[in-house]
């Protein structure tokens, strides 16, 4: 008789993205893609009713975002498995999502093959680092930390990297799903939080941060 295969709940606001996701995992033989959400409520409300060994979950997403959602299910059952596969490749995403609960971060930069050894892993309860942000964490324990960024909330963070790329209030509303008025505001908490009194001492902190304005948004 066969071993049970990893139950996994995919969340992700692309049903392509996702797609693709639920082939190349359960294309492994041992791995079983048991549901899908779209959004944070959703990924609750599933987490719940299927109890997946292990939950890999996109940080962008519309409303509630995916440090916020992972805290809620750690908050609702601590033994929740989360991997966040994630297009943010910037170290400070990785370590705000581990020190959040997360037991493994892969980017979708890595290799099809990196994203099921990290399954495999995080179901077997061992933490998964992809090698680039394994290297790039260690890089930032070795360097003085820059003040601030620990101050910024999930959504604040992500507002931020935006702002980086060079997006409008009305372009980083219309990404995140959210009120235009609702992002202004925390354009103005950010700079508070970080002391920027300016655009441009706002792109230098975010530097220090380690966000990278040439990375994709």
């Amino acid at each position: 008789m066969s071993a049970a295969r990893v139950s996994v709940l995919l969340v992700d606001d692309h049903a392509v993205v996702r797609e693709g996701y639920r082939r190349l995992l359960e294309r492994s033989g041992d791995i079983q893609v048991v549901g899908e959400a779209a959004d944070g409520a959703q990924a609750l409300q599933l987490v719940g009713s299927l109890v997946p060994q292990v939950v890999v979950m996109d940080l962008s997403m519309p409303g509630t975002s995916g440090i916020e959602c992972l805290r809620q299910m750690l908050a609702r059952d601590p033994a929740t498995r989360v991997l966040i596969f994630s297009m943010f490749e910037d170290a400070i995403y990785a370590r705000r999502a581990m020190q959040s609960g997360a037991q493994g971060y892969v980017t979708k930069a890595s290799a099809p093959a990196v994203l099921v050894e990290a399954v495999r892993c995080v179901a077997a309860g061992k933490r998964y680092l992809s090698a680039q942000i394994a290297q790039d964490l260690a890089l930032t324990n070795l360097a003085p930390q820059p003040l601030g960024g620990g101050a910024l909330s999930a959504r604040e963070l992500e507002v931020l990297r935006l702002i980086v790329q060079g997006l409008s209030v009305r372009e980083i509303a219309l990404r995140l799903g959210l009120n235009p008025k609702t992002v202004a505001n925390q354009q103005s908490m950010i700079r508070q939080k970080l002391g920027a009194d300016s655009a441009v001492q706002l792109l230098r902190i975010a530097a220090r941060l380690g966000l990278d304005p040439q990375q994709p948004v």
